[in-house]
């Protein structure tokens, strides 16, 4: 690759952003980026929210190793306005499973040896040590765990803007609106892709970018990265109730879920049930995103609801609003797939988020540009990896995957 090579990147999420950002940075001068939607942040982009965990907690060295890469450029010019290191609370419940328990433990483990949490995680076994971190937290939770202040949360769609804005000063060009319908090739060599509206971009490398949609345009990739999807709701409060609650750390049981400060514009409190995560399967047999319009499944529902009894009772019987299912790409070792695709040439994958890829937003495309750059993976863990399935039960993760039609059918 020279500073002139026509880079087509396909999608404008969380990968696709990053990595235009970080060619164009470093003086690539023909980066293209083609997103169905019409808007930035994308509107089926799993980042497209109001705040997503940056932590460094993992079950392996690697990725708390690159996380902390991550929080250190999160605190730089362009990331710092939409990082609040409000500290991650962090712990099981009573009733919790034991698979529960262990992740947790490793998950600390993993930053334990870490000089950079250096007096900066604590134990915490009771009520009252509980009270200490968060005097808020009214409900009982007999919660065991521990508060680590070198963690928070970035404001997921306000970054978006501001690097899809950097990209725009950097010289990088958008095509909004228009979805990508198919990749054109030459022979095995892949020339850019077609869009809904019939113009074809030409490419001298193309960058699938496309998220839990990748499967339905790169039928290549087969099932070792699936659609699979994580529910969402929100609870609308007063300025008067939300005022104590600015400040706290994101709070985490393991087997319950977690929740975030209220959005300082509008007063809404975001909370996420801890699931395993539903698929929707089809005949073709791979897993669709779908919207399901203003719903989740009842049964997260009900733990979002005991979530709150558990930290702040007088808002469990609350209405749930925006209720929604947020679509990643996942894979059975949750590592991400950076490769060119084989048996093509010139055409790139850079996906399989796992749920877990927005806090590497300042990052993760400098990763793509090494690859491009190198001309192969040298990272064993993120190269194509034929014949491996996704969308199993992960190890990190509490409970069964489920498809959503056991919820509804006519999905």
């Amino acid at each position: 690759m020279d500073a002139n090579t026509n880079i087509l990147i396909l999608g404008a999420g969380t990968i696709g952003l990053s990595t235009a950002y970080h060619l164009a940075k470093a003086g690539y001068k023909n980066v293209t980026v083609l997103e169905k939607s019409a808007c930035i942040p994308a509107d089926l982009s799993a980042g497209n929210d109001f705040n997503k965990i940056v932590r460094a907690e993992y079950e392996e060295p690697f990725y708390t190793e690159l996380a902390l890469k991550s929080i250190e450029a999160w605190q730089t010019p362009l990331f710092a306005p939409f990082f609040r290191k409000v500290g991650y609370l962090i712990g099981n419940s009573s009733t919790a499973p034991e698979k529960s328990r262990r992740t947790l433990e490793k998950s600390l483990s993993t930053i334990a040896s870490q000089p950079a949490y250096k007096n900066k995680v604590s134990l915490f076994k009771s009520r009252e040590d509980i009270r200490a971190i968060a005097p808020v937290f009214d409900g009982p939770m007999k919660w065991q765990g521990y508060f680590n202040q070198h963690a928070g949360y970035a404001k997921a769609g306000d970054a978006l803007i501001a690097v899809y804005s950097a990209c725009c000063t950097l010289g990088v060009k958008f095509y909004l609106g228009d979805a990508v319908e198919s990749v054109t090739y030459d022979g095995d060599r892949c020339t850019g892709a077609k869009t809904a509206s019939g113009r074809t971009h030409a490419a001298d490398i193309t960058v699938f970018a496309l998220g839990a949609n990748l499967a339905t345009v790169l039928p290549q990739i087969g099932k070792q990265v699936v659609a699979k999807a994580w529910p969402v709701g929100h609870i609308q409060l007063t300025a008067k109730e939300a005022e104590p609650l600015q400040g706290i750390p994101v709070t985490y049981a393991r087997d319950l879920g977690f929740f975030f400060e209220p959005d300082r514009r509008t007063n809404i409190l975001k909370l996420c049930p801890a699931v395993a995560g539903y698929t929707n399967w089809k005949s073709d047999g791979l897993s669709i995103p779908v919207s399901t319009d203003d719903w989740i499944p009842p049964t997260d529902e009900a733990r979002i609801r005991k979530l709150l009894r558990e930290t702040l009772p007088a808002l469990a019987d609350r209405p749930l609003i925006n209720k929604k299912i947020c679509w990643c790409a996942d894979t059975e070792d949750s590592n991400m797939i950076i490769d060119h695709v084989p048996g093509k040439k010139n055409l790139v994958v850079a996906g399989g988020d796992c749920g877990h890829c927005f806090k590497f937003l300042p990052i993760i495309g400098e990763w793509v540009k090494d690859m491009l750059e190198k001309g192969q993976q040298t990272e064993g863990r993120w190269r194509w990896k034929d014949g491996q399935q996704g969308g199993g039960d992960v190890s990190w993760r509490v409970g069964e995957t489920k498809d959503l039609k056991e919820f509804r059918a006519k999905l």
